[in-house]
């Protein structure tokens, strides 16, 4: 069976989604799987004329017969062309979560975001969801549950237990690409009121996806006299990250929503206790003795977290151990592969 993966842009990014395609990648083709994967051009989600006549020429260069697994994010760029290669190919879409749930957008492109998502999922022979929650999002939009397989990714387990606290300002790690969804601005606001507080943040991810929400990030650091007390590290490479993850004491994103949020179970596959929202998926992937967890936008619950956080050892001690728990019970890489690849199976049989 020919396997394409349509992937929207390099494959290499450094974000969540496209850390599980390339470990899903490498999985299937180390288990003997022929697999090609085209990098499509163009802008995603938007679809510009390059996306739509790069996805069409991915669709048509494929045998009968073939599997086309097509990452939600380029989803928008094949409007034109899925209904007809429906007929020829197994098309299989890997949707993250649903893009019309992505903060900032302006309402009409979120309703037109969600039509095009309505209409074209059911057009999919099948779909792989990361969590229940964006699986739930997918079957309200007339698609058969039995076209529908959950397959959490995988998480690279700490090998060494973390140190304990001697001295020092605690050390806050946020972790995701600087957009209106991840909540930085909100997190900056909660950590100005308790500046009192000896704390340090040091944010990874991406500067660059969204500059506008990137220079709103920076104005905010700046006006709130936070410079030297807030790191924007920036994108870093798996394996730096690793070992930011080792030398933060607290793990906090107070995100808007999430499909997933595998940077939650990284946190938490590194002993991290984990400050966090109910949005989304989070809440069936990081459970509540390994966290706290406050509404979404709720900027006065997010300060009282992080103050009880930096304030009380023994707290943190629970769910550093809550969190250890929670990742036991994470699937690592070969086994998220294995049960990606049965539900690939399934689906096109």
């Amino acid at each position: 069976m020919t396997l394409a993966f349509l992937i929207p842009g390099p494959l290499d990014q450094l974000t969540g989604g496209y850390l599980f395609e390339r470990k899903t990648i490498d999985g299937l083709r180390a288990a003997g799987r022929t697999i090609t994967v085209a990098e499509l051009a163009g802008r995603f989600p938007a679809a510009d004329d390059l996306a739509r006549s790069t996805a069409a020429a991915a669709l048509a260069g494929l045998p009968d017969g073939s599997t086309a697994v097509i990452d939600g994010l380029a989803l928008p760029a094949f409007t034109d062309c899925l209904g007809a290669e429906t007929r020829r190919l197994h098309l299989i879409g890997f949707i993250h979560h649903p893009l019309s749930l992505e903060t900032g957008l302006r309402p009409d492109v979120a309703h037109a975001y969600a039509m095009l998502e309505a209409r074209l999922w059911p057009l999919l022979s099948g779909i792989i969801c990361p969590s229940a929650h964006t699986a739930n999002a997918v079957k309200m939009n007339r698609v058969c549950a039995d076209r529908v397989e959950i397959v959490r990714p995988g998480t690279a387990k700490a090998t060494a237990g973390r140190p304990s606290k001697s001295a020092g300002p605690l050390e806050l790690l946020a972790v995701g690409t600087v957009t209106p969804r991840k909540g930085h601005l909100l997190l900056i606001d909660a950590l100005a009121q308790l500046r009192h507080l000896a704390w340090r943040l040091t944010c990874i991810g991406s500067l660059e996806r969204d500059a506008a929400t990137t220079a709103a990030l920076r104005r905010a650091i700046a006006a709130k006299n936070l410079g030297d007390r807030i790191l924007l590290a920036g994108e870093r490479a798996s394996s730096s990250l690793s070992a930011a993850y080792a030398s933060a004491d607290v793990f906090v994103l107070p995100s808007l929503e999430e499909g997933y949020g595998m940077v939650y179970a990284e946190a938490m596959a590194h002993g991290l206790p984990v400050i966090a929202t109910t949005a989304g998926a989070i809440p069936d992937t990081v459970p509540a003795n390994a966290s706290l967890l406050v509404p979404p936008g709720d900027a006065a619950a997010l300060r009282e977290a992080l103050r009880l956080v930096i304030t009380d050892a023994s707290l943190r001690a629970r769910l550093a151990a809550g969190a250890a728990v929670a990742a036991a019970a994470l699937p690592d890489w070969p086994t998220a592969v294995r049960h990606w690849a049965a539900a690939l199976d399934r689906l096109v049989k």
